[in-house]
């Protein structure tokens, strides 16, 4: 089987150097906020270029906890996208803010800056910009927009570890920045993480003291925390993983060429294209196409795994009516939630299993549709 994601292919990748970091926390005697943490932190911030990242449970909490950081709770509202993980909006919703989704441009599948206007309100505070799978938003509109209606910016890089915007590291824009390290990512874990990155030391400064009850020293709370603490076993192996993370991408980037080299003219396929100023880090390769379904079940038939990246945009989802607000048009999201296809792609998927996966799809165009 070839999977859409393949995490234990990234563990066997790195085997040896991670069970030497696993047996060296087990003999530390440090298992939570120690050494490791502290380390990877500091190598992350270094990495980005930004002065502080905090680790914290997860990539939702990392979204959370901005919020909270950034004083946004009941009563405001966040502008967003319904073309992204549930995430994105379960944080918003978490801290009693008010989700309000907007559609996508076609081509990048990123924030439409055009509806900005149209569904802010003097109860707006924040615009979490998700950078979708592995390619950036339109950082400058996006930085001139919050400065003129007087917004926070914050930037949701889960699925964009590495990338960057006019050579620039992607997180390093938003006042603050949020990262998952869930396993399949660029940057993965083996489990949850999630990572916070600012430059603001006080935003460090509460990031720090709410994952962990409000506390500014042991024991004492000075305000409501939460416990979301990363652990030390998951970032010595984030350590390990970050020193190829590079690498890691440019593997990403030439698969991603060999799919639009092979793929392009197939069918009715619409391919993912890389806006300009963007060095996208491809964590998915999703491709549209009005044969969605019946593709991906050609694939398994042959033992290949496409994903589906979302299935039901997050504004048509039965929890979130009612609970949200979002632009009139939303036509660009709900167009691709039916026929959008994320094939294959990671550092370890082989060539051949690469030009499987192409010639699968050819054959489906030539003889099925």
């Amino acid at each position: 089987m070839i999977n859409c994601a393949n995490p234990l292919a990234q563990f066997q990748a790195h085997q040896s150097e991670i069970e030497q970091a696993i047996a060296r926390v087990l003999n530390s005697g440090n298992y939570i906020l120690g050494p490791e943490v502290n380390a990877f932190e500091n190598e992350f911030a270094q990495y980005l270029g930004i002065s502080f990242v905090a680790g914290v449970a997860n990539g939702t909490d990392a979204l959370q906890l901005a919020l909270m950081a950034l004083d946004i709770g009941a009563g405001d509202e966040v502008i967003t996208v319904s073309h992204t993980a549930v995430a994105t909006i379960s944080a918003i919703e978490a801290v009693g803010a008010i989700p309000v989704l907007v559609d996508i441009d076609p081509e990048t599948y990123t924030i439409n800056l055009n509806q900005l206007n149209e569904v802010r309100t003097k109860n707006t505070k924040a615009i979490i910009a998700v950078h979708l799978y592995g390619q950036s938003c339109d950082m400058d509109l996006l930085i001139q927009f919050c400065n003129d209606c007087n917004l926070r910016l914050i930037e949701d890089v889960s699925q964009a570890h590495g990338g960057k915007y006019k050579n620039k590291m992607l997180g390093t824009f938003g006042v603050i920045s949020c990262f998952s390290c869930y396993p399949t990512k660029n940057l993965g874990a083996i489990g949850d993480a999630g990572l916070v990155a600012t430059n603001d030391i006080e935003i460090n400064r509460r990031i720090k003291s709410l994952r962990q009850y409000g506390w500014v020293e042991r024991y004492i709370s000075i305000e409501s925390g939460r416990n979301s603490r990363l652990d030390e076993l998951q970032a010595a192996i984030l350590r390990v993983k970050l020193k190829s993370l590079d690498h890691s991408n440019e593997k990403r980037r030439i698969l991603s060429c060999l799919y639009s080299k092979e793929l392009n003219g197939i069918g009715d396929l619409i391919l993912p294209k890389t806006a300009q100023h963007n060095e996208h880090v491809h964590h998915l390769y999703a491709i549209q196409s009005q044969h969605r379904d019946k593709l991906a079940g050609h694939l398994k038939e042959h033992g290949i795994s496409p994903g589906v990246h979302y299935p039901v945009p997050v504004h048509l989802q039965p929890h979130f009516k009612g609970n949200i607000r979002t632009a009139l048009n939303m036509e660009v999201t709900e167009k691709i939630s039916l026929c959008e296809l994320s094939l294959p792609i990671y550092p370890e998927l082989s060539h051949a299993d690469c030009l499987t996966t192409i010639d699968l799809i050819k054959t489906y165009f030539s003889e099925c549709a």
